[in-house]
């Protein structure tokens, strides 16, 4: 396993100590991409104002995109593939300039893969509040600085009404599908909601309707984590010669446990010691610290502490039924071809979400039930089963629609 590989998208291993030596030092204040930095795949679309939900205004934003097969003359072979909470654009491709990890979904998209890019255009934006190039606390406020602690509070239909624009900017007038997983099948959900004109089929992977009180209790420890941080400093620590690296790796530790299931982590590590010196009174540690320890470092070198609570924070305003009515009502409006997804080993979105789902949407592919991916993954499952996951999407879009 490289270090350039993103955790999410791997089966855990055993964290050698040379590969714990490759991220000796202390890492930047921020893990963000930043303007000078090497564009890598990125494209821009550039949105202009923008007013939350809130009633907060943006003067400006901009989003990050990636686009992968060609867009065809009439633009009805697009996708729109919206990523979990840390991915970002770059769901195929190497580690390079510009992209500190691999491709998160390398196994679903492209040639000949469930998301055939010889058939379809895929695009991937990265959402409204993210650090991989779209508009988030990172950027720069018109006056100069960052907009750390000042960056407005944002839901889910906040970042999925911004993509809008981007599906104007290329010319798209409906998406021949709307995929996400976990944090992108909110916005896949909502998207359908907000736009129901302009997507022909929907996706909805180990993702819920509403957020659950037990997801949001696990999301406001994570946030607690980075904000007790003393160099969080309230969100205003760009300028500052330390990050609140410690916080927000300790956050990506909390999170990792909940992605990966029991069985997974007992079977990969059991009691297994990291190095000779005993965990038991002699400071040594146990192997599967090692292995949190080091993603929760690695990822503190390309994620921003404030993105992360931008990000948790829509997340937790995540609810289909706010403003809407009650949920049978409102998933019952959804006629469209419709895969919903779950993962059978799911301690973040467990099953019984993805059951609400398929039993309120009448355009459900498996009826009034979800189709289950059998995986001693966890909820990672739907970034590793790459296959299976991408044989389901194909059948999607294989599927006529009206």
């Amino acid at each position: 396993m490289d270090w350039q590989s993103p955790a999410e998208s791997l089966p855990s291993a055993f964290v050698t100590e040379a590969l714990q030596a490759t991220l000796r030092g202390t890492p930047p204040v921020t893990g963000a991409w930043r303007d000078g930095d090497h564009l890598g795949d990125r494209k821009f679309c550039q949105v202009g104002p923008f007013t939350t939900e809130h009633g907060d205004h943006i003067p400006h934003v901009r989003i990050a995109y990636e686009t992968f097969g060609e867009l065809n003359a009439d633009a009805s072979n697009a996708v729109l593939v919206f990523h979990a909470l840390t991915g970002d654009s770059h769901a195929i491709g190497q580690a390079g300039p510009g992209h500190p990890t691999a491709g998160w979904w390398s196994g679903v998209i492209g040639p000949g893969l469930g998301l055939d890019t010889d058939t379809w255009c895929v695009v991937v934006p990265n959402i409204l509040g993210g650090c991989q190039g779209t508009t988030g606390p990172s950027s720069f406020h018109p006056d100069g600085r960052e907009w750390g602690s000042r960056f407005p509070y944002l839901t889910i239909r906040d970042q999925t009404r911004v993509v809008e624009s981007l599906a104007d900017h290329l010319g798209v007038n409906a998406f021949a599908a709307v995929v996400g997983g976990s944090m992108g099948g909110m916005h896949a959900l909502e998207w359908a909601l907000l736009f129901p004109d302009r997507v022909a089929r929907l996706g909805l992977i180990a993702t819920s309707a509403v957020t659950s009180a037990d997801q949001i209790g696990g999301n406001s420890i994570q946030m607690e984590a980075i904000t007790v941080d003393p160099f969080f400093a309230g969100g205003d620590y760009y300028d500052h010669d330390e990050g609140p690296y410690r916080g927000l790796a300790l956050a990506r530790r909390m999170a990792l446990v909940n992605y990966r299931s029991p069985s997974e982590l007992n079977e990969r590590f059991e009691r297994t010691w990291q190095s000779k010196v005993s965990p038991l009174g002699d400071n040594g540690r146990f192997a599967v610290e090692s292995y949190l320890d080091f993603h929760g470092n690695k990822f503190t070198r390309r994620f921003d502490a404030n993105s992360y609570m931008s990000l948790v924070g829509a997340m937790n305003s995540h609810d289909v039924t706010r403003d809407r009515g009650d949920l049978a009502a409102v998933l019952g409006e959804l006629a469209l071809p419709t895969l919903v997804l779950g993962v059978d080993s799911d301690r973040l979105f467990p099953l019984s979400q993805q059951e609400d789902l398929a039993r309120h949407i009448p355009g459900c592919l498996s009826g009034p039930v979800p189709e289950v991916l059998e995986t001693p993954y966890g909820h990672d499952g739907f970034l590793i089963e790459s296959e299976r996951v991408g044989a389901s999407i194909a059948a999607l879009l294989a599927t006529p629609t009206r």
